[in-house]
């Protein structure tokens, strides 16, 4: 039985889940769409990680031998609930200086909805990696943040997403930049104005509610700041597991509109729609 939802919005798109091919999640997408329709949602996205060249992050991953099946299950899922569910089809595409034309080659592999460009790597420094947290010990966070934006700077410039993935996950383990650097503000800032000239949306995500930092991902100044550049934004909760699936909604849309934004950007081969958030009060 489809639940009716409670929350404070009727519910929007969640752009962001996963599978087991990842290698860090469970549940079969029909399993993550059950979980979508139970929890009232309409319409969902699997990104799962998209494979990299050369073997890079292959634990975290699917493998490109891989993608073949994901596509056929996402296939099978849309065609069984048709008429209950959106499944919109995308990837969540890996950013390093030097992967653009992989990420290029997976564009044109099959008609996804959108594709998700996501910072997990400073140089090899996997800084949200749980196997690598002791390699912040040895290094200057103000630094870090400063090298972050800047990656998501060049991801956003690239002109390959749809959605800039979390965009300040920097943050994951609850390690802080210092909240009066001028360098580090201009550094976000200057992400922001790429995200900007680029046209290309930024994730609310509610995952960071879920990690040891406890909180929306990106931070509520940087959410203000997107705001006053008119930067649309899409909701994603990173779901590893289907009952993740929706988790954080409500907060995430009050941060949103708290601030003044009153839609969230769908996409539809690679098209974007804004969608009016609407309050149910």
């Amino acid at each position: 039985m489809k639940r009716t939802n409670s929350g404070k919005y009727q519910v929007v798109p969640d752009y962001h889940m996963h599978t087991p091919r990842c290698n860090h999640a469970t549940g079969t997408i029909a399993e993550y769409c059950q979980a979508a329709v139970h929890a009232g949602l309409d319409e969902i996205g699997m990104s799962d990680h998209s494979p990299m060249p050369n073997g890079f992050d292959k634990a975290w991953r699917m493998d490109e031998s891989e993608l073949g099946s994901f596509i056929a299950e996402l296939e099978d899922a849309q065609a069984a609930f048709e008429g209950r569910l959106l499944v919109k089809s995308a990837l969540e595409v890996d950013f390093y200086p030097g992967a653009e034309g992989h990420a290029e080659h997976l564009a044109g592999l099959y008609p996804w909805d959108y594709l998700m460009g996501s910072v997990h790597f400073i140089g090899e420094w996997g800084f949200d990696n749980p196997d690598a947290i002791q390699v912040w010990e040895s290094k200057d966070i103000n630094q870090a943040y400063i090298e972050y934006f800047e990656l998501v700077a060049q991801s956003a410039a690239t002109g390959l997403y749809d959605i800039i993935g979390h965009p300040d996950l920097i943050k994951k383990f609850g390690h802080r930049a210092s909240s009066n650097s001028r360098k580090v503000e201009a550094a976000e800032d200057f992400m922001l104005k790429a995200v900007k000239a680029a046209d290309v949306a930024l994730e609310i995500s509610s995952a960071g509610l879920r990690k040891p930092v406890g909180e929306i991902y990106p931070h509520p100044r940087i959410v203000a700041k997107a705001a006053a550049l008119n930067i649309p934004f899409a909701f994603g909760s990173d779901a590893h597991s289907p009952v993740e699936v929706g988790h954080g909604m409500d907060e995430s849309l009050t941060l949103l509109t708290s601030l003044g934004i009153s839609e969230i950007a769908t996409f539809t081969q690679r098209q974007r729609l804004m969608q009016t958030i609407v309050s149910r009060a």
